[in-house]
């Protein structure tokens, strides 16, 4: 069975909204039970994919395992003591699908060329690597954190 995600330590689910930041709902189909994501969304579409893992878990990164600002991104969120669900599309095999659905998001939210890393929080597509660190020097990253349900401090 191909491994969908890795999740390095527990994280609760939630949403929550952010102070002053744009960020953009996945809508699509039905809701499912976060219990069968891995099996349900093996057998999904990559925009489903993206969506059930986005809206069941905490804190998402789309990743790729040799990217520096994917490192910097799980580094930070690790460093603050966030455990994110972590999807390594190099090693996904529907990885390139995945990762066209987050360029068409990544891209057309900030104009951006490449798709990872790509943040989830509380089931709402923050963005890459740049939105997260301007979230974490304005301030606004940790209490975005806590409404999702990711910090518990």
């Amino acid at each position: 069975m191909q491994v969908l995600a890795k999740k390095p330590s527990s994280d609760g689910g939630g949403g929550g909204g952010g102070a002053g930041i744009r960020m953009m709902e996945i809508n699509g189909g039905g809701e499912e039970s976060s219990s069968s994501s891995t099996v349900a969304a093996a057998a999904r579409s990559p925009y489903e994919m993206v969506r059930q893992l986005g809206s069941c878990n905490a804190v998402v990164v789309f990743s790729m395992s040799g990217c520096c600002m994917s490192t910097v991104v799980k580094q930070l969120l690790f460093g603050l003591g966030v455990g994110p669900t972590v999807v390594e599309l190099d090693q996904h095999a529907a990885g390139p699908h995945i990762q066209a659905v987050l360029f068409d998001l990544l891209g057309a939210a900030v104009g951006r060329h490449q798709a990872v890393p790509a943040v989830f929080v509380g089931g709402k597509f923050l963005g890459g690597v740049e939105t997260l660190m301007a979230c974490h020097i304005n301030g606004t990253l940790v209490p975005l954190l806590k409404d999702a349900g990711a910090l518990w401090l």
